[in-house]
């Protein structure tokens, strides 16, 4: 999103526990160096950062606290194995990708397909615009 959430989503974020993740963009200003710093101190093989304090690594706990992410209630989607993904997909979303590989959907399909609702927009289509957001 390029701007701040639209009214029309907002208590839709809130009630899925959203918000702040939809808002973390807002006012905030990137260090490049400091972004190129740990990137060069990352080392995906373990999953860990080398810091001159020793290594260090983000856990979802940390992804959790900092995005003020719930991790307790219902989940947004279920656990599904299917032979019929294109069934799933419009069962979810109301729209079938034709690039869908076992189970993965790309992301450009979700933001070209789903663009942001407007005033006309009807209620599934906020709330699977939504639930859209939750899975960028």
């Amino acid at each position: 999103m390029s701007g701040p959430p639209s009214p029309l989503i907002g208590n839709y974020l809130r009630e899925v526990g959203f918000w702040n993740v939809a808002n973390i963009s807002q006012g905030c200003m990137l260090d490049s160096k400091l972004i190129s710093a740990l990137i060069e101190r990352w080392r995906p093989e373990t999953r860990t950062l080398h810091l001159p304090c020793g290594e260090c690594t983000i856990t979802l706990e940390d992804v959790q606290l900092q995005l003020g992410l719930s991790v307790d209630g219902s989940v947004l989607t279920r656990f599904v194995q299917s032979a019929d993904w294109g069934a799933i997909c419009y069962d979810l979303l109301g729209a079938i990708s034709n690039n869908i590989y076992r189970g993965r959907i790309e992301m450009g399909w979700l933001r070209d397909t789903f663009l942001e609702p407007g005033n006309d927009s009807t209620e599934v289509e906020i709330i699977r615009y939504v639930g859209i957001m939750s899975l960028r």
